[in-house]
């Protein structure tokens, strides 16, 4: 890989990680053709699927209440919600992204995936106690316990539907792009396989469902990554020093691979980045949403701590993986177009792990990376499009339209037909971005989610002078500040429309858009001085009782 695709695979590493694949200008998932048909990896898929829709079955018969559909009735233990959340977290762009970057550029691959990392203390120590003991469906139900209901809710539903939708269309692009590359299957049959089952599993089992799909996907991810690095490492000794000496040794880098800061352009966008994956983690409604499943504040803590532990433990698995593969795969030319050496990887850059894997386990384990990559995608799109279908049916359908009086049964046929409207939403306008640059997608997600959910609710949890005027005024300019700057962009203003320069010159918005989108809500909230705001500055009080002591929170009803 050469030095300028280096840095474009650094600034899009925000779609690797989190989008389903690599789709930046120039990678190689994007660019790359289909490959020839993959049976071992259709099986092991095609099993997975049907042992899921034995779960997705069991589930929907458990399934009869709105708390059993959007919290799976808050019986899901610390240690299950824990592996959910990793689940719902890594996606197979994480196994094969970061692979690729360390396989590239050694120690700036580990460091990346701290940044992604770094949300999850502040979630720990910050959010998850109160965030169980507040709220009962969606994140909107601590926005709004104190500030006016419609209005807050209005706009988390907003918010939350945009990173969903944002989400799930870099989803769909990606999964008709990888399993192109995987499976060697048509992208529109991928698209719409990957709709329909995200259906199912959403429609018939609910939040049941969708964890357990979670927690069968990071079992396989883990246990797939940890035997393909097992049986790598095993060829040096499983020796960390052997294998780090010979890497620096082998790569075109030498030992200036283990030194960091060569895939950020500037500082300004280091930073930015940075601030955009620690707060937009912590304001994602998909990972939010994870936190009302359990039974108390004591399992919402033991969930971010679980969580933190495998994805912390997945995150060393790939570092070793890529480096192994500097030596296993970089030095066989079976994996390079024309059997040369340091060229182009067959399939493109993001293929190493499944070269890897070949290489170590033959075809059969190459199938079984495979499909657990293609699981990933199912297990990340049927969070998002229940954490969109809760904010249509209980945030603006039960709270808004209906104002509290809808009944249960209402407000589930609404969230099933909001999750119907969302999977072909998805697959249509998968379908239509195939040859697009949906990168940008993943980074209007994430800075929409620190500029505008988490500004908001952070301050209602712990900020008494917070009021509706200010929280509005914040959410909302966060939002459309953060859309703004995105789209002037290099990622969009240049890649996908196509002018000559951008007009915001880094590639991040929220080092400017989050800090804004706080200093609005405290300056409105500082200047509000009508009847409403006292009402709602004396509330808090009674949201610290409840916050501190879970006194009055939702309890579970299925354990």
């Amino acid at each position: 890989m050469t030095k300028s695709s280096l840095a474009r695979l650094g600034l899009a590493l925000p779609a690797l990680l989190l989008s389903g694949a690599a789709l930046a200008a120039g990678d190689p998932i994007a660019a790359a053709e289909k490959q020839p048909l993959n049976l071992h990896a259709i099986g092991m898929f095609l099993v997975f699927v049907a042992f899921t829709m034995g779960v997705t079955f069991w589930a929907s018969n458990r399934t009869k209440s709105a708390s059993d559909f959007y919290t799976a009735g808050g019986g899901i233990t610390g240690f299950q919600n824990g592996l959910a959340i990793a689940g719902d977290y890594m996606s197979a762009a994480t196994l094969l992204g970061l692979t690729a970057l360390v396989y590239g550029s050694g120690l700036d691959g580990y460091i990346y995936a701290l940044c992604f990392f770094a949300g999850w203390p502040i979630i720990l120590f910050l959010m998850a106690e109160r965030l169980r003991n507040l709220g009962r469906f969606t994140f909107a139900d601590i926005t709004s316990y104190r500030l006016d209901q419609g209005k807050v809710r209005t706009m988390a539903a907003i918010g939350s539907l945009t990173v969903v939708c944002f989400y799930l269309i870099a989803q769909m692009v990606g999964a008709g792009q990888l399993i192109k590359l995987l499976f060697g299957l048509d992208y529109n049959i991928a698209v719409v396989a990957v709709g329909a089952l995200m259906i199912v599993y959403v429609i018939k089992g609910g939040m049941l469902a969708t964890t357990w799909v979670q927690i069968i996907k990071a079992c396989l991810l883990m246990a797939g990554g940890t035997l393909v690095m097992l049986l790598a490492m095993s060829q040096f000794g499983f020796s960390y020093t052997t294998v780090v000496e010979k890497a620096v040794a082998a790569h075109k880098s030498g030992w200036s691979m283990m030194s960091p800061g060569k895939l950020i352009p500037d500082p300004v966008t280091a930073v930015s980045l940075a601030l955009g994956l620690m707060f937009g983690t912590a304001g994602l409604p998909h990972i939010l949403m994870r936190f009302f499943t359990v039974t108390n504040a004591k399992e919402a803590r033991k969930s971010v701590l679980y969580a933190s532990g495998f994805i912390a433990y997945f995150f060393n698995v790939i570092f070793l993986m890529g480096l192994c593969a500097i030596l296993i795969v970089g030095q066989n030319p079976e994996f390079f177009e024309g059997g040369q050496v340091g060229g182009k990887l067959v399939g493109g850059g993001n293929m190493v792990a499944m070269h890897l894997a070949k290489a170590v386990g033959g075809n059969l384990l190459l199938g079984f990376l495979a499909a657990v990559a293609f699981a990933t995608i199912l297990a990340v799109v049927a969070g998002l499009a229940l954490a969109g279908a809760s904010s249509i049916s209980h945030d603006l359908y039960a709270r808004v339209i209906m104002k509290g009086q809808a009944k249960e049964e209402d407000e589930m046929r609404v969230s099933r037909f909001a999750t119907l409207a969302l999977g072909v939403i998805a697959v249509v306008l998968g379908i239509a971005f195939e040859k697009q640059n949906v990168a940008f997608m993943v980074g209007l997600a994430f800075g929409i989610a620190a500029s505008s959910n988490f500004p908001v609710l952070i301050l209602s949890m712990y900020w008494k002078g917070l009021t509706t005027r200010g929280a509005l005024a914040g959410g909302y300019i966060g939002l459309a500040l953060a859309v703004t700057l995105v789209v002037l962009s290099k990622s969009v203003w240049v890649t996908v429309l196509g002018n000559p320069a951008p007009l915001f010159p880094y590639e991040q918005p929220a080092l400017f858009s989050m800090p804004v989108a706080f200093l609005i809500c405290i300056v409105v909230s500082k200047l509000d001085r009508s009847a409403a705001a006292k009402k709602e500055l004396a509330a808090f009080d009674d949201q610290f009782v409840r916050a501190q002591t879970g006194y009055g929170a939702a309890a579970a009803s299925n354990h």
